[in-house]
């Protein structure tokens, strides 16, 4: 579990936006989801949320958040964001 403090990437903040995230279900998903490693030494951390709503035209129950980090002394970084729905 995560309990430094996190800090999105001006890149991450993009991605969010275009995919659909939300600052909070990425700070959920950092510090509740499931760990996976990533490339380039980074950590990946995957959370499903209830969406039930259109994305796209179409529609979704479930929203995944899926945000990758580098961890530095003070704090996590938000490198980017990918979001699945289903």
């Amino acid at each position: 579990m995560i309990l430094k403090r996190i800090r999105i990437s001006k890149h991450a903040l993009e991605q969010m936006k275009e995919r659909g995230a939300e600052a909070n279900e990425v700070e959920k998903a950092i510090r509740s989801g499931e760990e996976f490693p990533a490339k380039k030494n980074r950590r990946a951390f995957r959370l499903n949320f209830q969406y039930d709503n259109l994305w796209g035209g179409k529609f979704y129950r479930t929203k995944q958040v899926i945000p990758i980090i580098v961890e530095e002394s003070n704090a996590v970084v938000v490198v980017t964001v990918y979001v699945f729905y289903f």
